[in-house]
């Protein structure tokens, strides 16, 4: 028996990095895997890989977060193939560096609709099911600059600022219902979204850095099985750092 058997898991931004190394160890937990990614071809890959795995199932779609039609037929069909929602993943996300005074609005728009609106829709989506079960893992991804901030990424930072203030808000609300609601707030992680970022950024970044390197996706998925897990029942509104000491809090 594995520490998710018999649950629901649904990972947005799966197809890749940090969500890709949560959906495949969840999976080898035991959790029936939903996809939700914009990129179908890497979410069905990864659904194929965690359908591998003794017993489960798996299923993908290809969805923008911040679509709320897209998002109501993604969770829909999800519900339909492999069960209700029971644990939350969202991961989905985007990253850019631009000056302030430079920024367009449309920039600016389309980074707090992918971030929050996204978190704000796909949680939406799920919570109806968990309170009907008094059950229930919802699991946001901020980050460690929503607590440091940096330069030419104010968008990115108030976005994921954002998703804190909604974490916390949301576990007030629906902890008493048995749904424990967390951040995870990653540091400079070797994904394809920090591999996007110029390469002046990473230089000086990874300069900051006290363990001198970059995180993995894979030590950050150990955390989302611990508060996906009745491990981690006496989490709620937490927000989990794994920076390399990017910021200490």
């Amino acid at each position: 028996m594995g520490k998710l058997t018999g649950k629901t898991a649904v990972i947005t931004g799966g197809g890749s990095g940090i969500g890709r190394e949560i959906a495949l160890l969840f999976a080898r937990e035991g959790a029936s895997i939903g996809l939700v990614d914009v990129a179908g071809d890497k979410a069905a890959g990864v659904a194929g890989a965690a359908a591998l795995q003794p017993g489960a199932k798996a299923a993908s779609a290809v969805a923008d977060v911040s679509d709320e039609g897209a998002v109501k037929a993604a969770f829909a069909a999800g519900a339909a193939e492999i069960g209700e929602t029971d644990i939350l993943v969202n991961c989905a996300g985007i990253d850019a560096t631009c000056l302030l005074h430079e920024m367009s609005v449309e920039a600016w728009d389309r980074m707090i609709a992918v971030h929050m609106r996204g978190t704000f829709l796909c949680t939406r989506e799920v919570l109806p099911a968990m309170k009907r079960k008094r059950w229930g893992r919802i699991i946001n991804f901020s980050s460690q600059l929503a607590h440091k901030g940096a330069p030419t990424m104010v968008h990115y930072c108030a976005a994921k600022a954002g998703i804190m203030g909604f974490t916390r808000a949301l576990a007030y609300e629906v902890g008493a219902e048995g749904i424990t609601v967390n951040c995870i707030n990653p540091g400079p992680i070797d994904t394809p979204l920090l591999r996007a970022i110029p390469q002046d950024w990473l230089d000086a970044k990874l300069g900051e850095l006290p363990i001198k390197r970059f995180g993995k996706p894979e030590e950050v998925a150990p955390a989302a099985l611990l508060l996906a897990c009745d491990d981690g029942a006496y989490f709620l509104g937490a927000s989990m750092n794994m920076n390399g000491g990017d910021y200490m809090i």
